[in-house]
């Protein structure tokens, strides 16, 4: 029998990756994903979680999901445009553009499904593409998908957006801008009315990913565009629900006539069954809770500022970061790894990240910091940190 099925290619890339030092196997979470977790069997302060207002196991987004178990079942049982489409989910829907001040929005079953979707229902040939170079995998491969033409500007650099528009805005029909809302490596938050502005000048649309502003940004969370007061001058703004919010979906908010193409060219929800009802009634519960009060998203904040100070005063490199999202840079690919394990081993959990999610050389552990931690809990992590900056040379 031939030897093709051992897939000697990719096992001679996992010995790479052995070598290279960035060889991992995935930790186990024993319990929900809160401020300190078991992970490994070990309780340990977390600092790798999405979960930016502490909502992934809040009891009011629990008792919405059951209540959805006990009337609609588990799953909705079709794509949305056979059977799938619950009322629950138009109900969303409109609760979701209400929140974020916009005419419509339109649900996806992740994140990462809306850029996947969107880009190329939005977009065709003889259309050109601008994307910030460090936007996320998601908008990357979206924008593959597509059949327009592609340019590169070099990260929020409106010099170089402009530079690409002169060039090329007149040879095409319809152009797209996209960047991020808050740069999920970094921190930094978009400069968007400066792109709004150019976007309007040459007659371009604008498309931000706000995964990492969805509930952080803007007041109570409703985002970047909210933070800027750019209300309808973004045509495509993306929120997940699975970070601040705290469970699982995506959404596009915008105009009427974005929602009814979406509703028939966005191959994610056409090909894929749409969003399980426990879903709906907890993601319904969270953006309620938002929408009551400004008490989450401020002790956030105030978390943030409190753990970047005393991270800074060690003399930590945390970049220029702008918003919760804390990166401590190390550099070195082996280095970072081996300091994200010791941290773990002395009792934090922050998630090394190394190239290809960042560029070469700039490895780090990224913090994040949540509204569900206490004071207590990171004056602990800040000891953790020092002792093992100490431990490895790095201070």
């Amino acid at each position: 029998m031939s030897n093709v099925h051992e897939l000697g290619f990719i096992k001679d890339r996992i010995e790479q990756l052995k070598k290279d030092g960035v060889y991992r196997k995935l930790p186990v979470l024993e319990g929900p994903d809160e401020a300190e977790i078991i992970l490994n069997g070990k309780k340990v302060i977390n600092l790798s979680s999405n979960n930016y207002l502490g909502f992934a196991n809040h009891p009011r987004l629990k008792e919405g999901a059951k209540k959805m178990i006990d009337k609609y079942g588990v799953g909705a049982g079709a794509v949305r445009t056979i059977v799938g489409n619950m009322d629950i989910h138009e109900e969303l829907e409109e609760l979701l553009a209400k929140f974020k001040r916009e005419e419509a929005a339109f649900l996806y079953q992740s994140g990462f499904n809306c850029n996947a979707g969107t880009i190329q229902a939005i977009t065709e040939k003889g259309d050109l593409i601008i994307s910030d170079e460090l936007n996320h995998a998601s908008i990357i491969d979206g924008v593959r998908l597509t059949k327009s033409d592609k340019a590169i500007y070099k990260h929020a650099d409106m010099d170089s957006l402009e530079a690409i528009l002169k060039e090329k805005r007149g040879d095409y029909k319809n152009c797209l801008i996209i960047t991020d809302g808050v740069f999920s490596m970094d921190g930094d938050i978009a400069p968007l009315p400066d792109i709004v502005n150019l976007a309007e000048k040459y007659e371009c649309m604008t498309y931000v990913d706000d995964a990492h502003g969805s509930g952080v940004l803007g007041e109570s969370g409703r985002g970047t565009v909210d933070h800027f007061d750019l209300h309808g001058r973004v045509d495509f703004s993306i929120g997940t629900l699975s970070k601040a919010i705290g469970v699982i979906g995506g959404y596009v908010a915008g105009s009427k006539t974005m929602y009814e193409w979406l509703n028939h060219r966005a191959r994610p929800v056409l090909f894929s069954t749409s969003l399980m009802p426990a879903a709906a009634g907890a993601i319904m519960e969270s953006i309620k809770m938002l929408m009551e009060s400004t008490e989450y998203t401020d002790r956030l904040w105030d978390n943030a500022k409190y753990f970047k100070e005393k991270l800074g005063a060690l003399g930590f490199n945390t970049g220029h970061s702008q918003t919760p999202i804390t990166p401590v840079i190390i550099g070195d690919e082996a280095k970072t790894m081996e300091f994200s394990r010791t941290l773990l081993e002395n009792g934090v959990f922050v998630s090394g990240i190394v190239f290809p999610t960042v560029p070469k050389g700039t490895g780090r552990v990224r913090c994040m910091v949540t509204a569900g931690h206490t004071k207590e809990q990171l004056d602990r992590a800040v000891e953790v940190f020092k002792k093992t900056g100490e431990q490895m040379n790095l201070l």
